[in-house]
């Protein structure tokens, strides 16, 4: 290997301009091979006031990797928005497959509707309107649904996130993956504290609590990513 001049510029990353960089990633790597359903429904969400909670491309396209290579037929989602990730996980299951998509907007998820219905996918969603938390216990109450689902992304209130993950983990089977979005919460988690906006602080202290969660919690094996805003994907190893 040519040794060179100045090695720090392989040890600091961060001399590269993260815009810069995140646009070259997406037109190089994400827009080209993005489906044009995904797209269709990314443009749809565009002018919507939250657009910007939206599941972004990059992380999609993780994800559908790991779908493609997982194949799950019975798989969850807290946290649909306009159903971006929704779309992509109903592309990449197999037309039998089925999805419980748990969200408390369903004005939200019809912005993205009639791109799920022209994609022909609607069939696999079973969409339920409400918070989580209830839906999920409600699941646990019947012992058929543990340990049977596949696949598990969740992308809901922050707040809220230790509480999930203690109740999905035991509806995903061993060998199946968890997916949660937003871990790094735009940076804030490595933040002073008192840099943190006020209106932030809340959800950057849930997610700083979540990952310390994740990482001490022996039944998952994990990688916490920097695609998109953030990705723990999480295998169920017990």
């Amino acid at each position: 290997m040519e040794h060179v001049k100045d090695p720090s510029i392989y040890r600091n990353p961060v001399i590269l301009q993260s815009e810069q960089l995140n646009e070259y990633i997406l037109e190089t790597a994400i827009y080209p091979r993005e489906p044009k359903p995904l797209k269709e429904l990314r443009d749809a969400t565009h002018n919507h006031p939250w657009g910007f909670i939206a599941t972004l491309p990059d992380a999609g396209q993780l994800i559908t990797l790991l779908l493609k290579l997982l194949n799950p037929k019975k798989t969850i989602e807290v946290g649909v928005f306009t159903g971006y990730s929704l779309l992509l996980t109903a592309l990449n299951i197999p037309d039998d497959g089925k999805i419980t998509a748990i969200d408390i907007d369903r004005k939200a998820y019809e912005v993205g509707l009639p791109v799920i219905k022209k994609a022909g996918v609607e069939h696999k969603i079973d969409f339920i309107e409400s918070p989580a938390l209830p839906i999920l216990d409600k699941l646990l109450e019947d012992p058929a649904n543990l340990g049977t689902y596949e696949f598990a992304f969740i992308d809901a209130d922050k707040e809220n996130y230790v509480n999930y993950h203690e109740r999905i983990i035991k509806l995903v089977k061993v060998g199946g993956l968890l997916i949660y979005d937003n871990v790094l919460w735009g940076g804030r988690v490595a933040w002073p504290e008192e840099e943190v906006p006020p209106h932030s602080r809340s959800g950057t202290q849930a997610v700083i609590e979540f990952n310390k969660r994740i990482t001490e919690d022996s039944r998952v094996e994990f990688a916490l990513t920097s695609v998109g805003d953030g990705l723990s994907i999480c295998r169920r190893i017990a």
